[in-house]
C-alpha cells in the first residue's frame, strides 16, 4: 500500500510508502534508531536507509542525528502528526474492508445421505446458521461414491457419509467420526416382525428384502454382506431403489421387510 504523487508529465508514480511513515514514527517516538529497529524487527542500517530515503523523497530533513540519539526538526514535528494520522486512517480502512469481506455471503456445499443423518442434520444446520448467518448451505442428496468424488473435484466442501469398510478409500480425505448407528430392519405395520423387539438374523435372511441399487450404493451391499456373513442363507433382495426416500413409500412395504 502506498501514497502517490503526480509528476510533471502527469504519470502517477510511487512517492511515500506507508512503511516509510511507520519507520519514521517509530524512530521519532523512541528517539533512538537502534531501539526503533528492535521494535520494528529490522536491522539498524536498513532503518536508517529508509529514513534517509524518506527525507530525500520529501525534500527536507526530519531528524537531527547525534552520536547516541535523534531529535525531530521543526519540520519533523509537523510531519509526525500527519504521519500518525495517515497510518491511523490506513489501519481503519483495512479494518473496514476486512469486515465487509467477512460479511459477504458465501456458499457451503454439503453432500449427505438422508437416512443416517436425518436425526442430527436439522439441529446441526440450525446451530451452524446461528453462528455463521452469512453462509448459505446447499445440501446434495448423493451416494457415498458421488460424495467422495465431489470432495475430490471441488463440488463439495463437506460430506456426511457412512464410512466404507475399507479405510484405505478415505486415505485422501480428512475424516471425523460423528456417531454410531445400529443396523435395524424396517417393516410394514402389518408384518409379523413389527410385533417383535428382536429378530434373529437367520429369520431376516429368509425374507425377501427391499434394498438400494448396487450401482448407486455399492457400500450398502458391502455392509449387507458383513451382516449376513455368519449365516448360511444369504439375503435375497427382490427390489432395488435408487434413493432412500423411495424405500419408505408405503406401497413398497407390502410384501417384505426392508434391509
Amino acid at each position: 500500500m502506498f501514497l502517490v504523487s503526480i509528476c510533471r508529465l502527469g504519470i502517477l508514480e510511487p512517492a511515500v510508502e506507508l512503511r516509510h511513515l511507520r519507520y519514521f514514527v517509530a524512530v521519532a517516538e523512541m528517539e533512538n534508531v537502534s531501539r526503533a529497529a528492535l521494535k520494528l524487527h529490522v536491522s539498524q542500517p536498513a532503518l536508517s536507509r529508509q529514513i534517509r530515503d524518506l527525507e530525500d523523497e520529501i525534500g527536507f530533513r526530519l531528524l537531527e542525528r547525534t552520536a547516541k540519539s535523534v531529535r525531530l526538526t521543526e519540520a519533523g514535528r509537523a510531519f509526525l502528526n500527519d504521519a500518525r494520522a495517515l497510518l491511523q486512517h490506513a489501519e481503519e480502512a483495512v479494518t473496514k474492508a476486512r469486515a465487509v469481506a467477512k460479511a459477504e455471503p458465501t456458499e457451503l456445499h454439503v453432500g449427505y445421505s438422508p437416512t443416517p443423518f436425518a436425526e442430527i442434520l436439522p439441529k446441526t444446520l440450525r446451530e451452524f446458521q446461528r453462528k455463521m448467518p452469512n453462509v448459505h448451505v446447499k445440501l446434495h442428496d448423493w451416494s457415498n461414491n458421488v460424495i467422495r468424488d465431489g470432495l475430490h473435484d471441488g463440488r463439495l466442501q463437506l460430506g456426511l457419509i457412512v464410512p466404507p469398510l475399507k479405510a484405505i478409500t478415505l486415505h485422501d480425505v480428512r475424516y471425523e467420526e460423528l456417531f454410531h448407528e445400529r443396523v435395524c430392519v424396517a417393516v410394514a405395520p402389518q408384518h409379523p416382525f413389527a410385533r417383535r423387539r428382536a429378530i434373529p438374523i437367520t429369520e431376516v435372511a429368509a425374507e425377501p428384502l427391499i434394498g438400494l441399487t448396487r450401482e448407486d450404493y455399492p457400500g450398502y451391499y458391502d455392509h449387507i454382506s458383513i451382516i449376513f456373513s455368519k449365516v448360511k442363507q444369504k439375503p435375497r433382495v427382490v427390489e432395488e431403489h435408487d434413493s432412500f426416500m423411495a424405500l419408505f413409500r408405503p406401497s413398497q412395504w407390502e410384501p417384505s421387510p426392508l434391509a
